[in-house]
């Protein structure tokens, strides 16, 4: 973290009343058995690809490091923070494969009732993104 320099780490807490809440209850699943979610972002002021290429390696090292203390089989995610590197569709085509890889660990066993949902209400896929939730 020092060699990162400019490094953020948020640490927001579970437990307490949001684990009395079912994981199916809402999309969002990551309650009961998570003491915090960790976002840890850097930023830097250099120029050049070279330092681009240099704070993306430590910050992606740290994000290595962490491995030991987070949510495993998978390691989940928070789909408000997104995370390019677990998955992502390419030139605006939604492919469901790929959104699977994404999707469980941002939905866990709530992927596949979005993927229903989203099916009903948006069949021609108009609303999406990199990390979308694919129709059927």
């Amino acid at each position: 973290m020092i060699e990162i320099e400019h490094i953020y780490l948020d640490w927001n807490p579970y437990g307490g009343r949001m684990s009395e809440i079912s994981e199916s209850a809402t999309p969002y699943p990551h309650r009961a058995g998570n003491l915090f979610f960790g976002l840890y972002y850097s930023s830097w002021y250099d120029e050049g690809i070279e330092a681009t290429n240099k704070y993306v390696r430590l910050t992606r090292e740290l994000y290595d490091m962490m491995t030991p203390y987070v949510s495993k089989n998978p390691r989940e995610a928070f789909q408000n923070y997104r995370d390019l590197d677990i998955g992502a569709n390419q030139d605006n085509k939604t492919n469901f494969e790929t959104a699977t890889l994404y999707g469980r660990k941002y939905f866990k066993g709530n992927f596949d009732r979005l993927v229903r949902v989203k099916t009903m209400v948006d069949p021609h896929n108009f609303f999406k993104h990199k990390q979308s939730i694919p129709p059927l």
